[in-house]
């Protein structure tokens, strides 16, 4: 059985820092690229930040880049998004996303996980 569980979600001041953990199970970790990606109540879910089976190359959308840093430890079959000058736009429910195949957006990745929620105060 294929799981993704998201922690590390909670409260975080404006301008604070908050990182956010993916626990990947039932898969082999290290063939799958990962993401997470991000959605508030009434909206599309959006990607935040794409990492390569390796680690070795990254993407970001353009609002959380320079503040955002995705990485993963394969050893530990975990991903990570260090969120640095968090912004009250960045408070959505947080998903963490495996892909196999290839491809960017929603529906070319594979698994996800049930999310976990980032609230940031003014």
């Amino acid at each position: 059985q294929v799981q993704l569980v998201e922690s590390g979600g909670g409260l975080v001041q404006a301008g604070g820092s908050l990182r956010l953990s993916c626990a990947a199970s039932g898969l082999t970790f290290g063939s799958y690229a990962m993401a997470w990606f991000r959605q508030a109540p009434g909206k599309e879910r959006e990607s935040v930040a794409h990492i390569s089976w390796s680690g070795h190359s990254t993407d970001y959308t353009d609002s959380v880049k320079g503040r955002f840093t995705i990485s993963r430890d394969n050893a530990k079959n975990k991903v990570y998004p260090q969120m640095n000058s968090q912004k009250p736009e960045d408070a959505d429910r947080y998903y963490c996303a495996a892909n196999f195949k290839g491809g960017y957006g929603v529906r070319h990745y594979d698994y996800w996980g049930q999310g976990t929620q980032v609230t940031v105060s003014s």
